[in-house]
């Protein structure tokens, strides 16, 4: 497995990180910046990306940012600051988790654990795909098209979207999606949850399929094809 790179501005943090990740087997190579994680980033192969928001001169939101305009490469933001804001911005810039300083590692461990099993594709066995109209979700591709349009999802998006999919319908409420697609216990802000929605409805924009999302006021959400608009 390629390494996961920390990027944070605080030895102290990445030195603690790196110990807990080594000791689960993990390869781990640091940044002390956001330009010198972007460097080693277009540079090399990484599985995952830790990343600090609040950083001197290029902040973890801008590195957030380059690296998904190249790369669905998993990432979790870490934040000495707990305002909705931050949280919502990292993860509209791309971030796929986040935690909040001071942390515990365990938990950091086990959303690592969890993100790289969904990238690896081993987090749900393979099925058929799921044609929905124009929309075709195919999971052992982890391909996602409307009329042969390529979809470009995140590896969680792409989990999201296809678990809604597969259970057409029903309703879920935020942590039952966290702890089923997320892939751990149910941790923090559920928030999470509608900027991932609010993505993928951004990137199913095409008339034939907006709409599909359906929130489900006081709930949650569902994938419901009846309600195209």
């Amino acid at each position: 497995m390629d390494p996961i790179l920390i990027v944070d501005d605080e030895e102290k943090i990445r030195s603690l990180v790196r110990l807990y990740l080594e000791r689960e087997g993990f390869d781990v190579e640091e940044a002390e910046d956001g330009r010198v994680a972007l460097e080693k980033f277009r540079a090399g192969q990484f599985s995952l990306l830790i990343v600090d928001l609040m950083m001197p001169d290029i902040d973890g939101w801008r590195v957030c940012r380059e690296v998904r305009e190249s790369s669905a490469l998993p990432i979790i933001m870490l934040t000495a600051r707990g305002e909705e804001f931050d949280r919502v911005l990292g993860l509209e810039l791309g971030a796929d988790d986040y935690l909040v300083k001071p942390f515990s590692t365990k938990e950091l461990v086990a959303r690592v654990k969890a993100l790289l099993r969904r990238s690896s594709g081993k987090l749900q066995p393979v099925s058929s795909e799921i044609t929905v109209g124009l929309l075709c979700i195919d999971k052992e591709r982890h391909r996602v098209s409307i009329e042969d349009d390529v979809i470009n999802l995140t590896p969680l998006e792409f989990d999201l979207l296809y678990f809604l999919a597969k259970n057409r319908g029903r309703v879920f409420s935020r942590e039952q999606l966290m702890e089923t697609v997320w892939g751990y216990d149910f941790y923090g802000d559920a928030r999470t949850v509608d900027t991932h929605v609010k993505k993928l409805r951004e990137k199913l924009s095409h008339p034939s399929v907006k709409g599909m999302l359906v929130t489900v006021w006081g709930v949650g959400y569902k994938f419901d094809p009846d309600q195209v608009h």
